[in-house]
Parts: structure tokens; C-alpha cells; sequence
């Protein structure tokens, strides 16, 4: 499967959720999907980006878009994370990395001299139809959720 690019339809795609139930982007068509790609549950960053998500959720729900986050973690991971921080979405269990490839967010990292693969912090936005409509990579937190819901607004 080639990178998904912006005006591309995304393709389908299921993975594990953290109500236990499987999560398929077709069965969303018709409403604007959120998808925010970050390296690990309850790490610093990942919290606040998460938290930010958490607390502009209603808004989002307003303007009829759904948001998940994905990382590699397992489910039993996103579940304490989802627990712990009270988030009112799913958290996607991508452990084989397949959908952070689709998006092109698996990519390899250096921190502290150490070379290694991991997620490269990334949001995408979904229109009704399936298209890619907007793409933020290398996400700094603060600002980006009210920046990602202005653009939600705007298609």
C-alpha cells in the first residue's frame, strides 16, 4: 500500500480500539474523521496532545468529525491511558505499524545520539467522503488542536 496523499481518497483500513471493538474508517463516511498519529501512551507530550484533544471534544463532535489517536501501543496500554485521562475517544492499536506507514508517520527518529523507528508526531483530517483533506506532521502541542478544528470548521 503507497503513502496516502493530500486530495488522495485514504484507504480503508480496521484496527483495534480501545472499547474492544475493531475500528474501520469506511463505517465513518459521512462524517469528518480526526486521526492524531503520536509516539506513546502516557508520555509527557502524548498526555498534553491527548488532553488538548480531550477537552475541545465536544466541538469537534459539533461539526460532526470523529478523532482517534494511533500509536503502536497495545490495547491493555490504551486502555490505563484512556482511564487515566478520562479520554471520551478511541485510541487505535497500530502494532505492526501498517496504517503509521499508510500516513507516512513510521519514519526513523535520532534523540540523544540514538538512531530508531518510531511515530513522528502527525494529524490528519478526513472529509465526509474519504479524502484527505489536510495533513499536519511534526505536530508541536501547543496551539494545534484549536488549529485543527478551525480547519474542521472550514471544509
Amino acid at each position: 500500500m503507497s503513502e496516502v496523499k493530500l486530495g488522495d481518497p485514504v484507504p480503508d483500513f480496521t484496527l483495534p480500539a480501545s472499547d474492544g471493538k475493531p475500528f474501520t474508517l469506511s463505517a465513518h463516511r459521512g462524517k469528518k474523521v480526526v486521526l492524531f498519529f503520536y509516539p506513546g501512551d502516557l508520555t509527557p507530550t502524548c498526555t498534553a496532545e491527548a488532553c488538548a484533544f480531550r477537552d475541545a471534544y465536544a466541538e469537534f463532535r459539533r461539526h460532526r468529525t470523529i478523532v482517534a489517536g494511533v500509536s503502536p501501543d497495545p490495547i491493555p496500554s490504551h486502555r490505563k491511558f484512556v482511564e487515566k485521562h478520562d479520554l471520551p475517544f478511541l485510541l487505535l492499536a497500530d502494532e505492526d505499524q501498517t496504517v503509521c506507514r499508510l500516513f507516512g508517520v513510521w519514519q526513523l527518529k535520532k534523540m540523544y545520539g540514538r538512531e530508531y523507528m518510531g511515530v513522528v508526531r502527525s494529524t490528519f483530517l478526513i472529509d465526509e467522503n474519504g479524502v484527505l483533506a489536510r495533513e499536519w506532521r511534526k505536530v508541536r502541542v501547543k496551539g494545534h488542536v484549536e488549529t485543527v478544528l478551525e480547519a474542521v470548521k472550514s471544509i
